[in-house]
């Protein structure tokens, strides 16, 4: 029988799975091994991609397409300098049919989401209102928005408006490049307090805020280090088990501790008190509750009644197709110019409808078809096949949708008359999967 030696064992392995020659020396010397998963590490930290994105893919497909429905998002500009403002608006819709397993948006907060503090807020509205806090919305309103920034550090971004829920977390809304350019050097943030003191934000309050966080993270070290300098767990246990531990805290100990336990708060007062006759008009941080309500019903809101009645995803095809029982309450003849759903668009080549005014929007060009693409004529009621196609159901990870154990699909429709006036309706149904 023939036998492999223990020295020839790593260079057969070497040879069968190509590693380098270096570790097949009769030493094995573990610095070689070291270098092997050096090189290994570093190809793989070289092909590594920078992530440009804010996961919004990652957020389960009835959480998009089913609470904030976002439209109309357009950016002022993509490209400015150093200190000057940018603004975002658009609008909403809030899904009727939320799902069950997301908390209501009973506390939502309005924001932008950025790789760090590239900008910063100076103003937002809420259907016209401006608002600080959070704020309440109510399922079937339409609202819109506007965000004021200001450019504050050089370079290109990915940026997104953002609702963030409470107890449910952040609905992304679409996404645009920015590309501010200029000197950070140059940024400014001057605002004037409600004295009459002009003062830099930038700056303001820095150096008394290093003060106390040093002088308590000194404090807390000092008493930490007070117990750890002398034998710990092991002695202390000792002495335990010996009975000796009432010798375990000193005489000097017990006199720190209320020390430490009467000045502690007195300091505090007597900082606090400093501080209230240094700034006698103060406004503190606010916690409230904004209540804004949804936009008031216009003509062209719940003219057109849509009701689904039926909805399956083929799975081979990609594609969704809804039946849809469609009622014109317009005086015009109208047509489905489009469907938005999870921040996808679908649009219909056939139907006269405006360019896609959504920043840096995901489209499916030609996705959207119907089996009767004839207007709909006032008053008519018709029962349409319409059919939404494309690889961004799987590209944008929307046809995760069957594999949720809340199957249902949410968005809106955009109807357009031979005037070009917009009909927006909500539509939602429950998914039935088809693998063949």
């Amino acid at each position: 029988m023939k036998t492999t030696t223990q020295n020839n064992r790593g260079e057969i392995f070497a040879k069968t799975i190509h590693f380098p020659k270096v570790i097949t020396k009769q030493q094995h010397n573990p610095l070689n091994y070291l270098l092997l998963l050096g090189m290994i590490f570093s190809v793989y930290i070289l092909s590594m991609q920078p992530v440009w994105a804010h996961g919004e893919k990652n957020l389960e497909p009835y959480v998009r397409m089913r609470t904030i429905q976002w439209y109309d998002v357009q950016w002022s500009k993509q490209q400015f300098n150093v200190n000057d403002e940018v603004s975002v608006t658009g609008k909403f819709h809030v899904a009727e049919d939320w799902p069950i397993s997301v908390p209501k948006p009973d506390a939502a907060f309005l924001n932008i989401s950025t790789p760090g503090p590239v900008l910063i807020r100076t103003e937002r509205y809420l259907n016209g209102k401006p608002f600080m806090n959070s704020v309440a919305l109510q399922p079937g309103g339409d609202y819109d928005f506007k965000v004021v920034l200001k450019g504050r550090l050089p370079g290109r971004y990915h940026i997104h408006p953002f609702f963030n829920l409470l107890d449910a977390g952040q609905v992304m809304g679409p996404g645009v490049w920015l590309d501010i350019a200029g000197d950070a050097a140059n940024f400014t943030n001057d605002i004037q307090t409600i004295g009459g003191k002009s003062i830099n934000m930038e700056t303001y309050g820095l150096a008394n805020g290093i003060f106390w966080h040093s002088f308590w993270a000194f404090l807390a070290t000092a008493w930490l280090l007070w117990w750890v300098r002398r034998p710990l767990f092991i002695a202390r246990y000792r002495m335990l088990h010996a009975g000796l531990e009432e010798e375990l805290v000193t005489p000097l100990d017990r006199n720190i501790g209320k020390a430490i336990l009467v000045g502690i708060p007195v300091l505090v007062l007597v900082f606090y008190t400093m501080t209230v006759n240094e700034y006698p008009k103060a406004i503190p941080l606010q916690a409230s509750l904004d209540q804004i309500l949804p936009l008031s019903a216009k003509v062209n809101t719940g003219v057109v009644e849509v009701d689904t009645t039926r909805a399956e995803y083929r799975v081979a095809e990609r594609t969704m197709t809804m039946s849809l029982k469609i009622k014109n309450g317009s005086d015009k003849p109208i047509q489905i110019a489009e469907f938005a759903t999870g921040g996808v668009h679908f649009l219909n080549k056939a139907a006269p409808a405006p360019k896609q005014n959504d920043a840096d929007s995901v489209v499916a060009a030609e996705g959207l078809s119907l089996d009767n693409a004839t207007p709909i004529q006032p008053s008519e009621q018709r029962t349409v096949l319409m059919t939404a196609g494309d690889a961004l159901w799987e590209s944008e990870k929307l046809d995760g949708l069957i594999n949720d154990p809340d199957s249902r699909i949410g968005g809106l429709l955009f109807f357009y008359d031979t005037e070009g006036e917009r009909y927006v309706s909500s539509v939602t149904a429950a998914v039935i999967p088809k693998f063949n």
